[in-house]
């Protein structure tokens, strides 16, 4: 099966990087290493760890 790709794709110079938000995430824990984020009624929480990896749980 051969996946097809949106229009905007195949635009020169348009990225899917170029058409995403973009969020620091120390600036979303506020220069700490947790912050929770909420979808609908669910709450995750996102972590960085020591290695500078994130980690995003339920």
């Amino acid at each position: 099966m051969t996946a097809t790709r949106p229009a905007e794709f195949t635009l020169p110079g348009v990225t899917a990087l170029h058409r995403l938000p973009q969020h620091d995430a120390e600036a979303l824990t506020n220069g700490g290493n947790q912050a929770l984020i909420v979808l609908g009624d669910q709450v995750y929480n996102l972590r960085i760890t020591r290695a500078g990896k994130l980690i995003l749980t339920k």
